[in-house]
C-alpha cells in the first residue's frame, strides 16, 4: 500500500492546469492513433513517388504496426525505469522527430526505418495517457477523465483516412507525417508545463532479456503474418506457414517464461484478476469487431458501390457526433451506476447498427448508410469508458501502467486480427455467393435464358451479355458477403455481453471506475 501511495503522491490538478493537462494528453493520443490509419489511403501516392510497388508500399503500415505492438506491453517495465512523465515526454518528442524523418524520406528503406522508430516510441503513449489522466482528476471525476481519453481514441481512426486522403489529393503525402509536428510540439510543451513535477517513483528493475526477445519474435511474426496473409493467400504460402509456426512456438515459450521469471517484462499474472481478464477480452474483441468493420465498410463502398475514398470517409464521419456529445455524459453517469449496465447498452447499440447494415442492398442510399453510423456513436460513447474502468478496477496504483499497457496491447492486436479476418472472410463469402448465383446460369434455366435474350434485344452481343451478367453477379455476391460479416458481428456483440457480467467491478467511495482509486 505504501508503494502505491509512493507512486502517486501528488494531489489532483485543478482549474486551468487540469484543462491544459487534459488537452495535452488528448492531443498526444489523437496524434498517435491518427497515425495508425492516416497512411492507409496514401500508399499508392507513397509507392509511386518512391518508385516501389504497392505491395512494397504496404510495409509502411506493417512496420509501424509491428513496432507499436511490441512496445505497448513494455510500458510497465519502462515506467519503472524511467518514470511515467519522462517516458511520456520522450515518446512525444521522439514521435515528432520520427514523423519529420518520415516526411523527409528519400527512399523506402529510410521511410520504413523511420516508421519503425515512430511505432516503437508510440507504444507507451496510450497507456501512459490513461495513467496521467486518472492521476490528474479527483477520484469522483475519474470517469470524466476516461471520457476525454475515449473521445480521442475513437474519433482518430475515423478521421485518419479522411485527412490522409485529402492531404494526398491536395498537397503531398509527406504532409500526412508533417502534420504531427505542430500537434506534437504543443502536446510536449503543455505536458512539460503541467506534469514535470508529478513524475512517478523510478525503480531500476532488471531487464528480462529472454522475455523481451521472445516478445519481439512472436509479436513481430504474428503481425507480419496478419498484414501479409491476404496478399500471399494465407496458408497456401510457405512464408505465412513459417511465420505462424514461429509465432505459436515463441508465444508458448513466452507465456511459460514470463509466468516463472522473477522480473517479467510483461506482468501476465494480471490475467489472474477476474475484472482485468473479463474487461480486457470484452474490450479487445469488441474493438476488433469495430476496427475490422471500420476498414471493411469504406472498402466495400469504394470497390462495389462506386464511392470515392473521400465520399466513403465522409459516410463514416457522423460516427463521431454522438460519441463526442455523449462521452462526457457517460463520465458523469458512471460513478452513480454499475459500469456493466453502460457497457451492455453499448454492445446492444453496436449489435443493432451491424444488424441494420446486414440488410443493405446494392442500391443502398445515403440515408441508409448514415443512419447506423450516426447511431453507432451512441454505442461508442459507452464503449471505452466503462470497460477500461472495469479492467483496472481493484488494482493498486503501482500496477496501473503495466495493466493499462497489457490491456491496450491485447486491444491493438485484436484490431489487427479483426481487420485480417474480416477481409479474408469477405473474400471467401463473396466467392461462395458468386458460385451459388451462377451455378444455374445456363441455357437450360428459362429465367437466365430470358435475361440474356433481353440483353441481346437491347443491343448486347452474347459475350457482352454474359459479361454483364457476371458483373452483376459479382456485385451481388460481394453485397451478400459483406452482409454476412455485418450479421455475424452483431451476433458476437450480443454474445460478448455475457463476458461483461462475468466481472465484478469494485466500488470505492461511490466511484464506479475503481481504476481511479488506484491512481490515488
Amino acid at each position: 500500500m505504501a508503494q502505491a501511495q509512493a507512486q502517486a503522491p501528488h494531489p489532483p490538478l485543478e482549474g486551468a492546469q487540469l484543462v491544459i493537462g487534459t488537452i495535452a494528453v488528448s492531443l498526444a493520443v489523437f496524434m498517435n492513433v491518427l497515425d495508425t490509419s492516416i497512411a492507409n489511403v496514401s500508399i499508392p501516392s507513397i509507392s509511386g513517388d518512391l518508385g516501389v510497388s504497392a505491395d512494397q508500399g504496404t510495409w509502411v503500415i506493417t512496420s509501424f504496426a509491428v513496432a507499436n505492438a511490441i512496445s505497448v506491453p513494455l510500458t510497465g517495465w519502462l515506467t519503472d525505469r524511467i518514470g511515467q512523465v519522462r517516458l511520456f515526454m520522450a515518446s512525444i518528442i521522439l514521435f515528432v522527430i520520427s514523423s519529420w524523418m518520415c516526411g523527409l524520406a528519400p527512399t523506402l528503406p529510410f521511410l520504413l526505418a523511420s516508421r519503425v522508430l515512430q511505432g516503437a516510441v508510440a507504444g507507451p503513449m496510450i497507456p501512459l495517457s490513461q495513467t496521467l489522466l486518472l492521476a490528474s482528476y479527483p477520484r469522483a471525476k475519474a470517469p470524466m477523465a476516461l471520457s476525454m481519453w475515449a473521445m480521442t481514441t475513437l474519433i482518430a481512426p475515423v478521421a485518419g483516412p479522411i485527412l490522409g486522403g485529402w492531404i494526398s489529393d491536395n498537397i503531398s503525402w509527406p504532409w500526412i507525417f508533417y502534420v504531427n509536428i505542430p500537434v506534437g510540439a504543443i502536446a510536449a510543451l503543455a505536458t512539460w508545463m503541467i506534469f514535470r513535477n508529478r513524475d512517478s517513483v523510478v525503480r531500476k528493475a532488471p531487464i528480462d532479456g529472454v522475455g523481451l526477445g521472445l516478445l519481439i519474435v512472436w509479436v513481430g511474426s504474428l503481425q507480419v503474418m496478419l498484414d501479409k496473409g491476404k496478399d500471399l493467400d494465407w496458408f497456401s504460402s510457405t512464408t505465412i506457414v513459417v511465420l505462424t509456426l514461429v509465432a505459436v512456438i515463441a508465444l508458448a515459450f513466452f507465456i511459460v517464461w514470463e509466468l516463472t521469471a522473477e522480473h517479467p517484462v510483461v506482468d501476465l499474472s494480471l490475467f489472474s484478476k477476474r475484472n482485468f481478464t473479463g474487461g480486457t477480452i470484452a474490450l479487445s474483441v469488441g474493438y476488433g469487431l469495430y476496427f475490422g468493420n471500420l476498414v471493411l465498410l469504406p472498402l466495400w463502398l469504394q470497390t462495389d458501390i462506386g464511392y470515392t475514398a473521400t465520399e466513403a470517409g465522409l459516410v463514416m464521419a457522423p460516427v463521431g457526433l454522438f460519441a463526442v456529445l455523449l462521452s462526457p455524459i457517460t463520465g458523469k453517469v458512471l460513478p452513480r451506476t454499475d459500469p456493466r449496465y453502460i457497457a451492455t447498452l453499448s454492445f446492444l447499440v453496436f449489435a443493432l447498427c451491424f444488424w441494420m447494415r446486414s440488410r443493405y442492398t446494392t442500391g443502398v442510399d445515403t440515408y441508409s448508410l448514415l443512419l447506423p453510423t450516426l447511431i453507432q456513436g451512441i454505442g461508442m460513447a459507452g464503449f471505452f469508458i466503462p470497460l477500461v474502468s472495469i479492467t483496472l478496477s481493484g488494482l493498486p496504483g503501482n500496477r496501473i501502467p503495466a495493466a493499462s499497457g497489457l490491456s491496450n496491447f491485447v486491444r491493438i492486436m485484436c484490431g489487427g486480427i479483426g481487420t485480417s479476418i474480416f477481409q479474408t472472410a469477405w473474400d471467401h463469402r463473396t466467392i461462395m455467393h458468386h458460385a451459388h448465383l451462377t451455378e444455374h446460369a445456363n441455357a437450360y434455366n428459362p429465367v437466365f435464358d430470358q435475361s440474356i435474350r433481353q440483353m441481346g434485344a437491347a443491343g448486347f452481343s452474347q459475350p457482352q451479355a454474359y459479361g454483364l451478367f457476371n458483373s452483376m453477379a459479382t456485385q451481388q455476391a460481394a453485397q451478400l458477403g459483406v452482409n454476412d460479416i455485418f450479421f455475424v458481428s452483431a451476433g458476437i456483440f450480443v454474445a460478448l455481453i455475457a463476458l461483461i457480467w462475468v466481472t465484478k467491478p469494485e466500488k470505492a467511495g461511490g466511484d464506479a471506475g475503481a481504476a481511479a482509486a488506484a491512481a490515488h
